[in-house]
């Protein structure tokens, strides 16, 4: 009975301890308790490390703890994204994703298939397609450009910030509905179509933001911008004039957005508390204002409505990449 007794009190004991150790670590654990990580899939300076370091000016505010931008560029996003889709599902790990990545399973073997290996947390922002030409060209319209593009088939070149990307699927998608005969030529990012556009090496050039062009079309005078591939117009100061490429005739708009997803499998505590975090940073009125600041407007969604719209819209853009023969470029491409 005595050894009985020792063996329960025993027991009791530890019980009693883990107990406390439990609440104590509870509270000491209490999420987030430290800074939370955001991978960006490219290098610095674009539009997916722009939203995460606008991002990173008030996560201290509105969660509580730090961001810590981590630009892990290299293999069209790929190097970035299996980082993200890997990393521990603690909620201590998170990353900016645009549309376009979630395609990159289309267009080769990847280590993950990010459209179900990532959780969508927010949607951040729209980043319509835009198509641009120099402003001493001929056309001033998407119907004189393709009058023009019909009887000069090939002669056209349309720049790009790179194979597969947005734009690239922008441009391709255009060019099929309208029935023309344009060359793609990609490039490293909106930045050098730019360059490429002002020194007449191209003819066009489609960019997944209006940032890089603002002076240029708008006090400088040297570039037209002939259409918007969304269903809906800019909501821009100064730009809400361009027309979408539907309201000139061609069937074509995308919703190209940006978001932050996590890999799969983050606990739902934790879940909820860092989506209610990005819900108030992403409203918060200077990071809307910051975000209008480089041509990009603002379209928050939560956990449930983004994983929709990412469902939705990642088929919607497999069947547009393999009907423009995308899927075949890159494949090519890579051989």
């Amino acid at each position: 009975m005595a050894e009985t007794n020792r063996i329960l009190l025993i027991s009791l004991v530890i019980f009693w301890c883990m107990t406390i150790m439990t609440r104590s670590c509870g509270t000491e654990a209490k999420y987030p308790a430290k800074p939370i990580t955001v991978i960006v899939p490219f290098a610095a300076g674009g539009t997916t490390d722009t939203i995460a370091r606008m991002m990173e000016k008030s996560a201290q505010q509105h969660l509580g703890q730090p961001f810590i931008v981590v630009n892990r560029s290299g293999g069209a996003a790929i190097s970035g994204m299996n980082e993200l889709a890997g990393a521990n599902p603690d909620g201590y790990t998170i990353g900016v994703v645009p549309v376009s990545v979630m395609l990159q399973p289309l267009y080769g073997p990847t280590r993950y298939h990010y459209p179900t290996a990532l959780e969508p947390l927010a949607k951040v922002a729209s980043a319509p397609a835009i198509i641009a030409t120099r402003a001493d060209q001929s056309w001033h319209n998407i119907s004189e450009l393709v009058e023009y593009a019909k009887k000069h088939p090939g002669e056209i070149k349309f720049g790009h910030a790179g194979l597969g990307t947005s734009p690239h699927i922008a441009g391709e998608a255009f060019a099929r509905e309208a029935g023309i005969d344009i060359v793609q030529v990609p490039f490293k990012g909106d930045s050098e179509v730019l360059v490429a556009l002002l020194g007449g090496h191209i003819q066009l050039g489609v960019v997944a933001t209006l940032s890089p062009l603002k002076e240029h079309a708008k006090n400088n005078g040297t570039i037209r911008l002939l259409g918007v591939v969304e269903e809906k117009r800019l909501t821009i100061p100064g730009f809400e004039n361009i027309p979408t490429l539907k309201e000139q005739g061609i069937n074509v708009a995308f919703n190209f957005w940006n978001g932050l997803a996590a890999p799969k499998g983050i606990p739902t505590a934790e879940k909820a508390k860092l989506a209610a975090g990005l819900k108030r940073m992403i409203n918060d009125p200077i990071f809307k204002k910051d975000m209008a600041d480089i041509g990009m407007s603002v379209e928050y969604l939560g956990p449930d409505e983004f994983s929709e719209e990412w469902i939705i819209d990642n088929a919607k853009l497999a069947k547009v990449v393999k009907e423009t023969g995308i899927t075949e470029v890159i494949a090519a491409q890579k051989q």
